[in-house]
């Protein structure tokens, strides 16, 4: 079963179930994913890898405005966005540990033949595709200025 079509499910149950905090966030995804299959000149199908990336955006978006909503001492607005983040993390892949990336990161500098941090995008450029919805890229990209700068 498709990712889209398993929120749809979701979603019908979680309305069923008056869950609001989980039939609103399913909502939202599903609109941010119908928004970008009809972007662009022709409306398409989103493949699963394509889905992910949306979702992916959409859970980022949510642990940066729970950080602002910390930060500026809403406690309450905080709480709501972890909450959407966990429900739409169900979602995604599961994420990479540090050391996995670390070894993914490795890898990369080996074959890529990086020497330092001016190479740092050929590194990002070769593991991007193999940590694509399984990690957060400012994680990644601080992992990868660490390895670099050794």
């Amino acid at each position: 079963m498709s990712i889209k079509a398993q929120l749809k499910l979701d979603l019908t149950e979680a309305i069923r179930s008056r869950n609001e905090i989980v039939s609103g966030t399913i909502r939202m995804v599903l609109t941010a994913i119908t928004n970008e299959e009809v972007a662009g000149k022709e409306a398409r199908q989103l493949s699963e890898d394509e889905v992910i990336a949306v979702l992916s955006r959409e859970a980022k978006k949510r642990r940066e405005a729970a950080e602002a909503f910390a930060d500026a001492g809403r406690a309450d607005k905080a709480t709501l966005e972890k909450a959407e983040g966990e429900v739409i993390a169900k979602y995604l892949p599961a994420q990479l540990t540090e050391a996995d990336i670390a070894a993914m990161i490795a890898e990369a500098i080996a074959a890529t033949g990086a020497a330092g941090p001016a190479d740092m995008g050929k590194v990002m450029g070769a593991i991007k595709a193999k940590i694509a919805g399984k990690a957060d890229g400012s994680v990644v990209s601080s992992l990868v200025k660490a390895a670099l700068n050794k």
